[in-house]
């Protein structure tokens, strides 16, 4: 059954010429004619891939700090086995602890959006793996959420920097911004994430077609804007 809309967003879609292929610039100029809500939305950007994801070489997985950052903020939860949580906490991370936090979270109290720690703390977390895994922030060194300088690492965070990776499907969901951002720094934020995305490209893709299918950037709730990945 076809989703339906309500009268706002319907108005908002019939902006948005069906087919057509926006430049960046026309794209976010449009962001603010097809807001929807009243309150400051999240800007949305979703890529389709030429990707086959059942295939360890094309699987898509980085990390990103975008020029003006997302708008939003994380709180940061951190195992660390060097004694430093009084340092930590003073750095920005809401919780930290060793073997504590670990029985914490093996109780079901997660007081935070991402998750960093020691390798050392690492060989010790495999009974909350299954706790974390499946809400996606169990701590990775891919991800850049393994190392001895935790301080360093949510420093890093605190400013913005987050991962994407492509679902089963070969798409990857993110974001770039607030609607209160402005166009200027939209545009920049989104140019930089396909840059990213394109230098991202696994090596198990072969061939000159495009990597980048399609692209489209959203406000929350509200129709979704086709850009041109050409002109990009």
């Amino acid at each position: 059954m076809a989703k339906v809309h309500g009268k706002k967003f319907n108005q908002a879609a019939s902006l948005i010429e069906k087919g057509r292929l926006y430049t960046l610039s026309e794209a976010v100029d449009l962001l603010e004619r097809t807001n929807t809500v009243k309150f400051d939305p999240t800007i949305e950007i979703h890529f389709n891939l030429n990707i086959d994801p059942r295939q360890a070489d094309q699987i898509v997985r980085s990390t990103i700090s975008l020029p003006h950052g997302t708008g939003k903020t994380k709180k940061i939860g951190a195992f660390t086995d060097l004694g430093n949580e009084a340092e930590l906490k003073a750095a920005g991370v809401t919780v930290a602890g060793a073997e504590d936090l670990i029985d914490s979270v093996a109780q079901g109290h997660i007081d935070f959006d991402i998750a960093i720690a020691t390798p050392g703390m690492m060989r010790k977390m495999g009974k909350i793996a299954k706790i974390l895994g499946p809400k996606g922030i169990m701590p990775n060194p891919k991800a850049g959420t393994v190392g001895e300088d935790l301080i360093a690492i949510a420093s890093e965070i605190a400013k913005g920097r987050f991962e994407f990776k492509n679902d089963k499907h070969g798409n990857v969901h993110s974001i770039v911004g607030k609607l209160s951002f402005g166009n200027e720094k939209l545009a920049e934020n989104i140019a930089f994430f396909v840059k990213t995305m394109k230098e991202s490209r696994p090596s198990g893709v072969k061939g000159s077609s495009n990597f980048i299918t399609t692209l489209f950037i959203c406000n929350a709730m509200g129709p979704s804007i086709q850009l041109d990945v050409n002109s990009l």
